[in-house]
């Protein structure tokens, strides 16, 4: 993973020539006046934690997997936030943990929280390092240290229960290595989010992933069956049965909580057979409300395709639904709808016709095999053009957010509205990512100019959006999570004794509040 931006620098690529155009002609791009620093110019703060300490740290995990090297340390400073990567490329390392810490097992995370706990060192759970919320930055304030709790190690697939279709798999276990192992069995998780090539399990458990296949495999929360959490004060095993009646399900405080209740150290997750026969195609709407409406209808009456996207105008004439092809379709090309169909050629074959009929049945204009196949070998492919655009001088992000049918045309107008007015005449894209009965998501992606402070332009970006998504009745994230960025847009949103309830939580598994300390609630 690239230190200072995302996944394998060998698969990073300059902005072809007609988008470098774009970008200087509509949005007054212009290459930044400072360059990125080298990895040997970021700098980083002394290590704060006593000897006496990262003696009895080593003493748990052995000397090997205490790290308190440059190297490891600025791979685990912050996660992949577009002001993540701005701060890195300034060289801003101020955030760094003192010590990466790698347990074996899930005796050794109890240890290690026992330990933390005593000497009030705060610790941040540490997968794939792929959050854009802020959800790996710990507050330092009172506290005499940071830890940085990598958990490669514990990578296993622990059984298969073929009876009854699930896994015991550990948290470490990085997406396309469990999909590989799942394989061995004929099976599949059918999680694929756009961080599948870095993001690990305890990352899709601890933030709520939703993946890109979720209309046919669902989120990553409605695999998850059973779940095993070290916290300062024990041991938490939760998951007897896949559905009970035994009172609130402590399965759901635990997904979502980005690593401040607790440390997942295992995960008993409902798998399913991989599919035979998997085909994408593209369908052509005229407008984003008439692709919107078509949608709706198979969400609620069926068939639903296993992947079902639409992007609106903008994002279809840039041509962001297939990354590897920026340029898009002809200006005049609508909304474009990716759907996606994976199962027995039989099963692929019926739903396909079936959803066909829907689609056109509607007004829809089948584009062939084309479009999806495009989307489908670049669907890993945006987070690198990202990075493209911001060596450019561009300021880049994403958003998302959700709502209920009926909410859907004001949360999308409130979003773009609320851009524009903060960023002057940006590029705002957006699509349809994950549809349901009720409702959809909605994800956005932002290009604007850097000012000469970017981290400040995004920082009153960011706050604008986030009131705006609130007041138009949205929640403020589908499946980026809540992390540091929208913390206090979520306690707006869950209300003053929901918060009070998450702080009662976090109180007793966590007493002295050292497990990601500033992420998802502040304490009292």
């Amino acid at each position: 993973m690239l230190w200072s931006g995302w996944g394998d620098p060998a698969k990073a690529s300059e902005l072809p020539e007609p988008i470098r155009r774009l970008l200087q002609d509509m949005l007054g791009v212009r290459s930044p006046e400072t360059p990125a620093v080298s990895f040997d110019e970021v700098r980083l703060p002394a290590v704060a934690l006593p000897p006496s300490v990262l003696a009895e740290l080593s003493d748990v995990v052995g000397a090997g997997h205490v790290r308190l090297d440059d190297e490891a340390r600025i791979r685990h400073t912050r996660g992949k936030s577009t002001p993540d990567l701005l701060r890195m490329r300034l060289g801003d390392g101020s955030d760094a943990p003192d010590a990466v810490v790698l347990p074996g097992s899930h005796a050794e995370v109890l240890d290690l929280l026992r330990i933390c706990a005593e000497h009030r060192v705060a610790v941040v759970p540490f997968g794939g390092g792929t959050s854009v919320v802020g959800g790996l930055v710990a507050a330092r304030q009172g506290f005499a240290g940071v830890v940085a709790l990598d958990l490669a190690r514990l990578n296993r697939l622990i059984s298969v229960d073929a009876e009854s279709m699930v896994v015991e798999m550990e948290p470490g276990l990085r997406a396309p290595q469990a999909e590989q192992l799942l394989a061995a069995h004929g099976l599949t998780l059918g999680h694929f989010p756009q961080s599948f090539e870095y993001a690990t399990l305890g990352g899709f458990a601890a933030a709520r992933s939703s993946g890109q296949a979720s209309a046919g495999y669902g989120r990553f929360d409605d695999m998850v069956v059973g779940l095993t959490v070290a916290t300062p004060r024990g041991t938490l095993d939760l998951g007897r049965a896949p559905k009970s009646a035994a009172g609130p399900d402590l399965r759901q405080v635990i997904l979502g909580s980005e690593g401040a209740f607790g440390v997942i150290t295992s995960l008993r997750l409902r798998v399913r057979r991989a599919p035979a026969e998997r085909v994408y195609e593209g369908w052509r709407f005229g407008s984003f409300a008439a692709g919107s409406a078509a949608l709706r209808r198979l969400a609620q009456d069926g068939p639903l395709p296993t992947v079902l996207r639409l992007s609106d105008e903008t994002e279809t004439m840039i041509g962001l639904a297939k990354p590897g092809e920026l340029g898009g379709l002809a200006a005049d090309a609508g909304c474009l709808v990716i759907a996606g169909y994976e199962g027995t050629a039989e099963e692929v074959g019926l739903q396909r016709e079936r959803a066909s009929a829907v689609l056109s049945g509607l007004g829809g204009v089948h584009l062939g095999a084309g479009p999806g196949e495009s989307w489908a070998h670049g669907r890993y492919s945006a987070p690198y053009l990202r990075d493209s655009l911001l060596a450019e001088g561009a300021t880049v992000e994403t958003l998302e957010t959700a709502g209920f049918w009926s909410d859907l045309p004001r949360l999308y107008d409130a979003v773009r509205l609320s851009l524009h007015a903060s960023l002057g005449s940006p590029l705002v894209m957006c699509h349809i990512s994950h549809v349901y009965g009720t409702g959809a998501s909605l994800y956005f992606t932002v290009v604007t100019a850097q000012t000469a402070d970017p981290l400040a332009q995004w920082d009153a970006a960011k706050r604008s959006v986030n009131e705006a998504i609130i007041t138009a009745g949205g929640t403020i994230s589908h499946h980026h999570g809540v992390g540091r960025d929208h913390r206090e847009a979520y306690a707006e949103e869950i209300g003053e004794l929901g918060v009070e309830i998450l702080r009662g939580v976090k109180d007793r598994l966590d007493p002295e509040g050292i497990l990601n300390p500033g992420v998802l609630v502040t304490q009292d």
